[in-house]
């Protein structure tokens, strides 16, 4: 009898090959040079979304005939499209004929999508609390966008079969399976009859999926998680838990995770190695307009975030495990007065009076002895 995880692997198998050959297609397209040695660099960066202000702001840069992100995002893309691989996080839907709204229920245009895509991301996660805002037809508006992109997508599904892993070839030799969840939905139900439509948070349902992934050839298995409690810069005793429990979780010695990305506190939080692996708790959101906390005060922290970037390089036995050998954070801010995403180091270079904000996430970031581990900020 094949098993449900046998079953999940074979699917696996088939988009391992296939997305290596695209991969292949797009490197040579785009110009970029493989890493030495068979090493590779991923980044990944936080939530991008789209309030009013921003939408208003694309629509403009697109010169009133369309939504145009790229400018939004083009601080970043040395960053991002140097990288042998990199993800995002698109936390809202696309809406659809126009109808775009950045306030309670957040639907996007599909335009988003390209400028993600023409900065340099590879894949998004796409499992968020915002999922099902506008139900299935908003799932399946966002994945086309994606597609048409030409970007890969894990964590919301059409079908049953697309809720595994998204594979994503890197470098020269390295096959990395993308997998993403989160805690819920904002009450609303999934929909009758599709489970599979957004991934749940579910240690035994991730562990397997991630299991499956690497029993179908994935080397490197990455986890995105929207979790934690909004506007709190300590992990909550949640992520603590979870983090602890799936980094230890272990296939003939070999854990059967490599990374995690956690989102959804609206400000950054501490990166931590926990069992030998490195988590992000939180990376803050990328793209935001002016946010309020529960109070209804505006926190400019939620303009604040970190890019993480990671060194992967191969094992020096067939089989074992491919180490982070660098591991870098990048600080940002999003200037919702210009509607700029900002490298703040790179400001900095510039002469813009940002030290205290960039060294405020350094802190963060490093508030639980990740620079012991060997974590630095970059560039």
């Amino acid at each position: 009898m094949i098993t449900r995880s046998r079953q999940v692997a074979l699917a696996l198998t088939v988009l391992l090959t296939a997305g290596a050959a695209c991969q292949a297609r797009d490197n040579e397209a785009q110009g970029r040079p493989g890493p030495a040695a068979g090493a590779f660099t991923l980044v990944a960066s936080g939530g991008v979304l789209p309030h009013d202000s921003i939408i208003e702001r694309a629509l403009f840069d697109g010169g009133g005939a369309g939504h145009d992100f790229r400018p939004m995002l083009a601080g970043v893309e040395p960053v991002v499209s140097r990288a042998d691989l990199a993800l995002c996080h698109l936390e809202t839907v696309t809406g659809a004929d126009g109808d775009y709204s950045g306030a309670a229920l957040l639907k996007s245009p599909p335009q988003l999508a390209d400028g993600l895509a023409a900065t340099g991301y590879d894949g998004c996660s796409t499992a968020s609390d915002h999922s099902l805002d506008d139900g299935v037809d908003g799932i399946h508006r966002t994945l086309a966008a994606l597609d048409r992109a030409g970007m890969r997508h894990a964590g919301t599904a059409r079908i049953a079969a697309e809720r595994t892993a998204a594979v994503l070839p890197a470098g020269p030799a390295a096959q990395v399976a993308h997998l993403s969840y989160t805690y819920g939905t904002n009450g609303r139900p999934l929909p009758q009859g599709q489970p599979w439509a957004v991934n749940l948070i579910d240690e035994k349902k991730i562990v397997a999926d991630a299991r499956a992934a690497r029993e179908a050839g994935a080397e490197v298995v990455v986890v995105s998680v929207h979790w934690g409690t909004e506007w709190q810069e300590k992990p909550d005793a949640r992520q603590l838990a979870l983090a602890e429990r799936l980094t230890a979780a272990a296939t003939g010695g070999r854990p059967d995770i490599d990374l995690i990305l956690g989102t959804h506190a609206r400000v950054p939080q501490a990166y931590e190695k926990v069992n030998g692996t490195w988590v992000v708790y939180g990376t803050g959101d990328q793209i935001a307009g002016v946010t309020t906390d529960a109070r209804g005060r505006q926190d400019p922290r939620g303009s604040q975030s970190t890019i993480g970037r990671f060194t992967f390089s191969p094992p020096g036995r067939p089989g074992g495990r491919w180490r982070v050998t660098k591991a870098e954070f990048v600080p940002q801010l999003f200037d919702v007065d210009a509607g700029r995403v900002v490298n703040l180091n790179r400001a900095l270079e510039q002469g813009a009076d940002v030290r205290g904000v960039r060294d405020r996430i350094r802190d963060v970031v490093l508030s639980r002895g990740a620079a012991k581990d060997g974590l630095v900020m970059g560039k």
